[in-house]
């Protein structure tokens, strides 16, 4: 039964991958459009590839050499092993091509969703959804069969071939090289998270601010030189980008619930792995639950609801995921529980569970309400931009800061709540759960870019103005969706950082982060620094690539005769070089600074110091992130709702009116926020945690555990007594130490 059950989480990664499979194959078979439609996405599909191809090539250098330093460190301690290694190349890779299946659908469905529009929002729907469902598919079946069958391969070299028992030194070996899988897939995801988002951004900036300020035509019309670099953004940000993101999420939050599994006895039928197994067999299960959750994603005519169709479809895989965890639980886990002295049962697991995917439901509510049209945070905006360009830009600021009020609440009572239930297990499972239904997160967070892109695509061929309402019916909404997977995204962080936290602290054998003193407390104060010197570098990243690409349109405009009249093509592909150069050179400080902070702390203040940094980059990092992904998103729609008009003391304005123009001031300053720094926040705290949980052997002090004393065995011996001329069995549990 234990090995049904080990076998059974790749399995369904490979489920995954074959519905993944099909549905990308159902996309391709749809129409793609007349000669111009097809001419456009291939100049798309064509600027993403090359910038994968320049980022693939100097990524690659860097997971040889973070590899090669990975396997020698694995054999200065015995936690450890030189493998750690291949697991680091094998996440670094799953991460980089989840990315690329991402890219490659979302390059493929756009034209074929502007051609779906052409006869109806319903279809039109289908096909955006179907497209970004490829996305979460892919990365969630990935995640789950890399991970399941890199651990079975481990465990059975390592623990099952000597005899160990699974919650001793051998098991801590186990977890530790699997911690390099989880490395190599969250220094991918902040490459290409931060590249992404400088690429996007750039070629975004320039698009608006020449195209629409100066020249006075739309980002997507054809004649704007930057408007193909623009749509490539869309899918090296928000698809490549994210896919590469919510992977290391997913994978990083799985790792530090089975760390934390460890440290619990559990006299259970599956040989006491049931607490380490139980996190991945979550994963595996959300796989299903949104498959199913998928194709309730529809809506009836033109007057559907498409968020309505995108809830119901997310509620309902979160709904089954919830059903399913009570009879996982209770068919796993033994009655009774303790992790490093703290006493629960199999039904508090099951509750903290709940409470994971409680939390995710709100944040993405919250998130919602703060960046969708037609609600207070975004309506007030609009009401600012009546009276300038400075007002848009400082109500925006308030909106983004007033968000973080509720979500902080809903994400300080949920770890509250979760600990309550199961200690620091709780908190780690509540991430899981709250992850398990990744696959329908991001497919609705990949439909985004891909209705966008679309929208691009209608707009640049010119098609019949009901062809761009429904592409901007779908591009809204996707706006808004793409401010809740963020929300999403920077949720799960937070409560994983917390586990990887509490992992970091057992692995590195000390009882407690003390900021009574001094150093700590210097640690907790550069830590809470990281992440804004990291947002400054970012958004400076993309001012400085915008304005080379604002003086290359601008070049276009004054040196090409006949832009302006159609006379002439303008020069699409230096845009998309310029997009392209800046993002892979301005990515290397940021990810330096993720990477290589945490070593240095760890090695010359030791493990107390960095776990000081550690708390005080979360904490700001969760804080930055909300702030700035709400604000973007806020800015961003608050702009889009001109283009169907808006009422400001009782006038109405259009696109091309003074409001609007401070409108596209503030989303040009939301870009790099919701873009760039604010989602690679997540990313930034969860691996400077793995980074600091890598080298915890290599830092640890003294021979000090609170884990379960290092349980390395446990023997279970019957006997028949005769009591009062009866006979009884009993049975005696010997845990050697």
């Amino acid at each position: 039964m234990e090995h049904a059950l080990i076998y059974m989480v790749p399995a369904l990664g490979i489920l995954g991958l074959i519905v993944m499979a099909i549905k990308s194959s159902w996309v391709l078979k749809q129409e793609t459009g007349d000669k111009n439609m097809v001419e456009l996405a291939g100049y798309i599909a064509d600027g993403a590839m090359a910038f994968l191809r320049a980022e693939w090539k100097v990524l690659s250098y860097f997971a040889v050499i973070a590899a090669i330093v990975l396997g020698w460190s694995g054999m200065l301690v015995e936690t450890s092993h030189p493998t750690i290694a291949i697991s680091f190349i094998i996440g670094a890779f799953l991460s980089a091509f989840a990315g690329y299946i991402g890219m490659k659908i979302a390059t493929k469905a756009n034209v074929r969703t502007t051609q779906a529009a052409r006869t109806s929002l319903k279809h039109a729907l289908k096909v955006s959804f179907t497209g970004g469902s490829v996305m979460g598919l892919g990365v969630a079946g990935l995640a789950v069969l890399g991970l399941g069958a890199l651990f079975i391969v481990l465990y059975q070299v390592f623990v099952v071939s000597v005899g160990a028992g699974v919650n001793g030194l051998e098991m801590e070996k186990v977890l530790e090289v699997l911690a390099g899988f989880s490395l190599g897939a969250e220094s991918i995801a902040l490459f290409a998270r931060v590249g992404g988002g400088i690429y996007t951004k750039a070629a975004d900036v320039g698009a608006d601010l020449v195209g629409k300020v100066e020249a006075g035509i739309p980002e997507d019309d054809v004649r704007n030189p930057a408007t193909i670099a623009d749509n490539v953004g869309d899918n090296v940000g928000d698809v490549a980008g994210m896919g590469a993101d919510l992977f290391g999420s997913y994978v990083a939050t799985i790792l530090a619930t089975m760390v934390l599994g460890r440290e619990i006895v559990s006299l259970d039928n599956f040989g006491g792995i049931a607490p380490i197994l139980l996190p991945m067999v979550l994963a595996g299960l959300g796989i299903v639950f949104s498959i199913m959750g998928m194709a309730f994603v529809t809506i009836k005519d033109e007057k559907g609801d498409v968020q309505k169709a995108l809830n119901m479809g997310n509620w309902s895989s979160i709904l089954f995921t919830g059903i399913a965890s009570f009879f996982v639980v209770k068919y796993m886990l033994p009655e009774t529980l303790s992790i490093r002295g703290y006493e629960f049962t199999n039904m508090d697991v099951f509750y903290a569970i709940i409470l994971g995917l409680v939390v995710g439901t709100l944040m993405s509510i919250i998130t919602e309400y703060y960046t969708a049209m037609g609600k207070r945070p975004v309506l007030s905006i609009i009401k600012q931009s009546g009276t300038g360009h400075a007002t848009n830009i400082i109500g925006g600021l308030a909106v983004g800061m007033e968000s973080t009020v509720l979500p902080i609440l809903v994400l300080a009572g949920g770890i509250y709540g979760a600990y309550e239930f199961a200690g620091l297990y709780g908190v780690a499972i509540a991430a899981a759960g709250m992850m398990a239904t990744t696959a329908m997160q991001l497919a609705i967070d990949a439909f985004g870019p891909i209705a966008d892109n679309a929208g691009g695509i209608a707009e640049m061929s010119q098609l019949p103005e009901e062809v761009r309402g429904r592409t901007d019916i779908l591009d809204a909404v996707g706006n808004t969706t793409a401010a809740t997977g963020k929300g999403f995204a920077i949720a799960s962080a937070a409560l994983t950082s917390l586990a990887l936290f509490a992992a970091f602290v057992g692995i590195a054998k000390i009882d407690a982060i003390d900021i009574y003193k001094a150093p700590v407390l210097a640690g907790l104060f550069v830590g809470g620094m990281i992440p804004f010197i990291f947002s400054s570098l970012c958004i400076a990243a993309v001012g400085r690539a915008a304005m080379d690409m604002v003086n290359e349109v601008r070049r276009q405009f004054r040196e090409i005769p006949g832009i302006m009249e159609y006379k002439a093509k303008p020069e699409y592909e230096k845009c998309v070089e310029i997009s392209t150069k800046a993002s892979i050179r301005e990515m290397i400080a940021p990810g330096a600074i993720a990477l290589l902070t945490p070593i240095i702390i760890g090695f010359a203040f030791g493990p107390e110091v960095l776990g000081g940094t550690l708390a005080g980059v979360t904490v700001s990092g969760v804080l930055m992130g909300i702030f700035q992904s709400n604000a973007g998103g806020a800015w961003d729609n608050a702009k889009k709702s001109f283009e169907k008009g808006v009422e400001i003391d009782g006038e109405m304005y259009y696109k091309k009116s003074e409001p609007h123009k401070a409108s596209v001031t503030g989303d040009t300053v939301g870009d790099p926020f919701k873009d760039t720094s604010g989602p690679s926040m997540n990313i930034l705290i969860k691996l400077m945690s793995i980074v600091a949980l890598v080298i915890a052997p290599h830092i640890s002090e003294g021979t000090h555990s609170p884990i379960a004393e290092n349980v390395v065995k446990k023997e279970v011996k019957k006997e028949i007594k005769i009591v009062d001329g009866k006979k009884v069995e009993t049975e005696t549990i010997t845990i050697t130490k």
